[in-house]
């Protein structure tokens, strides 16, 4: 039962999907990638279910996005389906996200049907079964997340092994969806933890994801990196996944690239995080990317209001202008990091896809630190990477834990490191320099000063590096859901 009514027969949520007249979201990522442009994406959830269709329709009539948003609450992402109901009812404001199963999939298709735009579903949830046949019973035909990177940057204790067989449940529906002709956007959140990801690590868990997803049926597949802030850096990580899938992926599989504008600490002065937002959309256009999930001016104060995240849509889509075509990144530099990154995925994960079951691989080497992200809050993680900023501002391995790099590609990364950091720092002064590389564009713009005491930089807590034991904020974050997802 979800909003107190049964869920529609299978059949019967194609035919309504089918004959609701919008595109779904994979076609509309296929038109944009065929055009060299980029489809654009905003963040928003709210409790209520008048609000968040309000907020739909005034996102779709003053930024026109491409695919719009339903960021799920923190209740319903963990399986409190009865206290998010509770709240759906009693208290809408108190979620920091829209109670999708709790409001039930007659709602659901009330949402879809206010807005031309197709809709998605974000959330991160370790087990996201009831919620994706919620979904699909609304006709909505994007569905983010994935074992890995939906339980290791949220939960503090969901094993891998059983979030691993709830989505390859999801993903088998898709495949029974994509057999009755509708085909569902399964997006990969390669964003992980958000902030100073390595790029061989996030698009290592999405070639994993990617290969048991498609194993089990899904037919279109998004794997989404998280902007570092080093454009030659950032325009090879998008460059490589479709290398990636040509490598990993069967050929019949539809594979798209997508950015999240850049997560760590935002400027806050509003001509900066223009900036910022601009540049990060120009990164997307240079990397092939077929979708960006946008920013605000707003964000570095917390959950923006309806008409900064419209003016964020605007602002991004300016970089499909065909005026800046002029723009380029330095192309030989992109070039040898597109060549490091392939050849780091590659040392990280084909060890994994050697072993004949997948998924007890998976298990077993984020158990012993061969498979690993940094800043993790589960305890299924080992979280021994440490990655730091060079002098350039890439993202490179300060130590890479046990991840079975080659002493080649961890020589390159200590020297990167070394020449713009001088000698490792001490640990009493490791966080305030990783803090430091989080609070990069404020740095940049000259908001703040670099200081060795974390309270004293600014900026959301939630974006500075949490250790192992700790967990992560599950406060709203932008435009009413979580800052990462």
């Amino acid at each position: 039962m979800t909003g107190g009514v049964p869920l529609p027969p299978l059949q019967e949520s194609v035919a309504y999907i089918r004959s609701l007249g919008k595109e779904p979201a994979a076609q509309v990522l296929g038109r944009y990638r065929e055009a060299g442009r980029v489809a654009v994406q905003p963040r928003c959830g709210v409790g209520g279910h008048d609000a968040m269709r309000e907020l739909l329709q005034t996102l779709a009539a003053q930024g026109e996005p491409d695919i719009l948003t339903i960021t799920i609450d923190s209740h319903t992402r963990l399986g409190r389906f009865d206290r998010a109901r509770r709240l759906a009812h009693l208290s809408p404001r108190e979620l920091n996200g829209y109670p999708l199963v709790a409001h039930g999939w007659a709602r659901g298709r009330e949402l879809n049907e206010a807005v031309a735009a197709p809709l998605q579903i974000r959330h991160g949830s370790p087990d996201a079964r009831l919620m994706f046949e919620v979904a699909v019973a609304s006709g909505i035909t994007s569905f983010e997340g994935g074992g890995i990177s939906y339980n290791l940057p949220y939960s503090k204790d969901v094993a891998l092994a059983d979030s691993l067989a709830a989505w390859e449940a999801v993903d088998r529906r898709c495949g029974e969806l994509a057999e009755l002709g509708v085909i569902v956007d399964r997006e990969l959140f390669g964003t992980l933890t958000a902030v100073l990801v390595p790029p061989s690590v996030s698009l290592a868990v999405s070639v994993l994801e990617a290969v048991l997803a498609a194993r089990a049926g899904v037919r279109c597949i998004s794997v989404a990196y998280p902007q570092g802030g080093h454009v030659a850096q950032d325009v090879a990580a998008l460059r490589a996944i479709p290398l990636l899938a040509a490598r990993y992926l069967p050929g019949d599989i539809d594979v798209h690239a997508v950015l999240h504008e850049f997560m760590g600490v935002f400027p806050r002065e509003r001509d900066n995080a223009e900036d910022l937002i601009l540049y990060g959309a120009l990164v997307a256009r240079l990397g092939g990317a077929s979708k960006l999930l946008t920013k605000t001016y707003q964000e570095a104060y917390g959950i923006p209001d309806a008409e900064a995240n419209a003016a964020g849509i605007r602002l991004a889509r300016r970089a499909n202008s065909p005026l800046l075509g002029f723009v380029a990144p330095d192309e030989e530099r992109t070039a040898q990091e597109l060549e490091w990154i392939l050849a780091e995925v590659a040392e990280i994960v084909e060890p994994v896809l050697e072993r004949p079951d997948t998924k007890a691989a998976v298990v077993e080497a984020f158990a012993d630190g061969r498979l690993d992200i940094p800043f993790s809050a589960s305890r299924h993680a080992r979280s021994e990477v440490i990655p730091r900023r060079d002098a350039s501002g890439a993202i490179r391995y300060l130590s890479a834990g046990r991840l079975p790099l080659s002493e080649r590609t961890l020589r390159r990364h200590r020297d990167q490191v070394r020449s713009g950091a001088g000698a490792a720092p001490e640990m009493g002064s490791l966080l305030a320099e990783l803090t430091a590389d989080i609070n990069y564009f404020p740095l940049l713009f000259g908001e703040t000063a670099r200081n060795p005491d974390p309270d004293a930089l600014g900026g959301p807590r939630e974006s500075r590096p949490r250790t192992p034991d700790r967990r992560p904020r599950s406060a709203a974050g932008r435009g009413g859901g979580d800052a990462r997802a």
